[in-house]
């Protein structure tokens, strides 16, 4: 068995730990932030401090693949998070009202999930660490980069045996690890720990998604009913609702970050009037606030891949969920994606340790094939809904979208079985092309395609304009 040291105890850090010490390896795990674990939910979201994650009161959600590698690789979490009050969902529950053939099919449970908000659900998890044997989690230890065997020469790949830890005097402490596994998130260093060991620099891409987020959390007797689509374009924004853990809930109404004249949303009484005006969600005002206007800006889409032209730049590292690739939150999708990933990692970690190259390229492969269409297909829409945004808000035409995706869209508004389709690819158990491969599913689109439903009710330009004053 191995010893592993895992960079970052947030869900995604957490979750990979448990797995790998159930499989029997020695794990640490090493988190910056020193504040205890909360006992229960309401200590969770008023109290835990935790500065190292950015997002820690944004909305977050946990999709049906989230549960599905919980169900399969950590038994018993599904369970943890309700019992923490994570409350369940079903995506079917949301079906458009065009939609006649509402008769239930044998999988429908699949697409069930349980979620809550970021606090709670991380709670959750760490308090499920203290079972685990083999397992350490050692809270205000900040690891302040790698340490290699030996100095590389040229055209040595460098391998990491250990980490360098910081303490309060300034001197480093080091502690030795077969395998290093970065989970620090979307603010992860291990470009920089990279490039002081040496080793040549990853493959790299980032841009600013361009998004704005305006968010605010509820709590009441009654959650609100889901009337169509969590997430919801209304024009130049878009508005999400997300169900939470105990009687609570959020709704963001996001916008380009260069549309200046939205940032009144910040404005507690601006973003009630938006939401007032748009009819499908104004319900979900009918609560008790307990946060402000919360705002996120400059969330960047970005990956960075290790293995470059065939060869690792270092071994005796990898980057697992948002520390290797993040994207913007409007879908929800980070932590199920992250599980997703976590969980490729253990299969590989099953396979080996041995030969560290081949090991760096078999989780390379397993990342790129299984995990990394997730990314690209998120920036494809990041992409596509921005220039609508900024077509819509300068008065032009909107740029035409690829016809199989369009037509999907509007066939997933008359179709059962389509809206199903659809709803995997929501909940990350299905990419779209998946999808439309699928025997006779291009066909079912095409041919129900063309219905004539009403848009989605909301505030024009002008009157949007109008609200926020």
């Amino acid at each position: 068995m191995a010893d592993i040291v895992v960079c970052g105890g947030s869900v995604i850090g957490l979750s990979v730990a448990m797995m790998l010490a159930d499989d029997g390896h020695r794990v640490t795990v090493f988190e910056q932030d020193a504040a205890a674990v909360p006992e229960n939910a309401s200590e969770a979201w008023d109290r835990w401090d935790r500065h190292g994650v950015a997002q820690f009161h944004q909305p977050h959600n946990l999709f049906a693949r989230a549960r599905q590698v919980f169900d399969e690789e950590l038994p018993g979490i599904t369970e943890a998070l309700l019992a923490a009050g994570c409350v369940w969902v079903d995506p079917l529950a949301g079906m458009p009202p065009f939609i006649e053939d509402r008769s239930p099919r044998p999988d429908d449970d699949r697409l069930r999930y349980v979620t809550g908000r970021r606090p709670v659900i991380e709670a959750a998890l760490a308090g499920a660490t203290s079972s685990r044997a083999n397992l350490s989690v050692r809270r205000g230890v900040t690891v302040e980069g790698l340490v290699t065997a030996s100095t590389p020469g040229d055209g040595e790949t460098p391998h990491v045996t250990a980490v360098r830890l910081a303490d309060g005097d300034g001197d480093g402490d080091e502690c030795a690890a077969d395998l290093v596994i970065d989970a620090t998130g979307r603010r992860s260093k291990l470009g920089d720990w990279l490039d002081e060991i040496g080793a040549p620099p990853p493959e790299q891409e980032s841009e600013d998604s361009g998004f704005v987020y305006y968010t605010r959390f509820f709590t009441g007797p009654e959650t609100p009913q889901l009337i169509g689509p969590p997430q919801m374009p209304l024009g130049t924004v878009s508005i999400l609702t997300l169900f939470g853990d105990n009687d609570t809930w959020s709704v963001t109404v996001w916008a380009a970050s260069a549309d200046t004249a939205l940032r009144g949303l910040r404005d507690a009484d601006a973003f009630t009037r938006v939401v007032q005006a748009c009819p499908l969600q104004a319900h979900w005002l009918n609560g008790t606030p307990i946060t402000d206007v919360l705002v996120m800006a400059g969330v960047m889409d970005k990956r960075r891949r290790l293995v470059v032209d065939g060869e690792p730049v270092a071994t005796g590292v990898v980057a697992v969920g948002d520390a290797w690739a993040c994207t913007n939150p409007s879908a929800g999708r980070g932590i199920s994606v992250g599980l997703l990933h976590a969980q490729r990692l253990r299969h590989c970690v099953r396979a080996g340790l041995d030969d560290a190259a081949a090991f760096a390229r078999r989780f390379d492969s397993a990342t790129e094939h299984d995990v990394a269409p997730f990314f690209h297909d998120q920036v494809a829409n990041d992409r596509a809904r921005i220039a609508q945004m900024e077509a819509l808000r300068n008065g032009v035409d909107t740029p035409a979208s690829e016809p199989m995706t369009e037509l999907f869209g509007d066939a997933l508004l008359f179709d059962a079985d389509v809206f199903r389709a659809a709803m995997e690819t929501v909940t990350c158990l299905a990419l779209p092309q998946e999808i439309l491969a699928r025997p006779g599913m291009a066909e079912r689109i095409a041919t129900r395609a063309g219905g004539t439903p009403m848009p989605f009710p909301g505030p024009s330009r002008d009157q949007l304009l109008q609200l926020i004053g």
